[in-house]
């Protein structure tokens, strides 16, 4: 049965993730950083509680992860290690809990970190950061039961090529908590599925097949034989985003996200599937609500 996920955010629930900015700690004394590093930490494992207790009491199966879930975790002046915050074993057992609950319940967790994580980078500064923080994930990833770290290949640097090995070089060389969580996704710019399927196939690591992403950045694959494609890839309960165009398929641009989805956009053969699909729709959790009753399902 085909299970819907909500991305990182409510519309209308008060259900609010905190974070801060590093100009605003970096004027405050050591201690207090850490007091407050601590308190949002604190704060943000308690309500990705009452978010996972929303999915569970409105029938959402999957919930994404906020990259910042704990705030400046790997800023270069700001890092911290966890057991460095005071109360850092309240923090964790708060969200070893939601740990709990989402294994009692079923509720898949997922992260997708930010787009400044790019492991194809011929930068390697950016490298050594992006690896830091798909790091800090798979830690919080081990504390919630999170089975998924999915990211884009990155961009092409004007030799696809050559980016495609550095991004294989290093998925090679990461820990294992972040490999056996490790997803690729297509994107609407630059990586296709036909891209990333053989990638994937070396690896060993699964395809996030994004839908949007594919009618903006087609290849030789029809939907189906991509979806057929990306669901041998995966040896767990495969996951795929959704979304529809903000101004419709006439657009000029196509790749900015509408509120809701429009239901011609769901891939009739998804519904019958045991798959995973987070709605990637601004209007979050009102747009699931409107996605299962346009299709019967609330």
């Amino acid at each position: 049965m085909i299970r819907f996920g909500l991305c990182c955010i409510f519309r209308e629930q008060p259900i609010k993730f905190r974070t801060t900015t590093a100009a605003f700690l970096l004027k405050r004394s050591n201690e207090e950083q850490r007091n407050r590093l601590s308190e949002l930490c604190l704060i943000n494992a308690d309500n990705l509680l009452k978010a996972l207790e929303y999915c569970q009491h409105n029938k959402i199966g999957d919930f994404r992860i906020n990259s910042q879930i704990l705030p400046l975790k790997t800023h270069p002046d700001l890092g911290y290690d966890i057991r460095d915050l005071p109360g850092s074993d309240q923090i964790i057992q708060a969200f070893k809990a939601c740990g709990e609950y989402s294994r009692k319940y079923n509720i898949r967790t997922t992260f997708h970190p930010d787009q400044f994580i790019v492991l194809s980078s011929p930068y390697p500064d950016v490298v050594r950061r992006s690896i830091a923080d798909l790091e800090y994930q798979a830690q919080v990833a081990q504390w919630v039961n999170a089975d998924v770290l999915n990211i884009h290949a990155g961009g092409v640097y004007g030799d696809k090529s050559s980016a495609v090995k550095r991004l294989v070089h290093t998925v090679e060389t990461l820990p294992d908590p972040v490999r056996k969580r490790l997803t690729l996704e297509n994107d609407d710019r630059s990586y296709s599925p036909r891209d990333l399927l053989p990638v994937c196939a070396d690896l060993n690591v699964p395809l996030v097949y994004d839908v949007h992403h594919h009618r903006c950045l087609p290849d030789d694959l029809s939907i189906e034989k991509a979806t057929e494609r990306c669901l041998k890839t995966w040896n767990r309960e495969p996951l795929f985003h959704l979304s529809s165009p903000k101004d419709g398929w006439q657009a000029s641009n196509t790749r900015k996200h509408h509120d809701y989805i429009d239901i011609n956009d769901m891939p009739p053969g998804w519904l019958s599937m045991d798959i995973t699909v987070e709605v990637e729709a601004k209007a979050k959790e009102l747009a699931i609500e409107k996605l299962m009753a346009d299709l019967k399902m609330a």
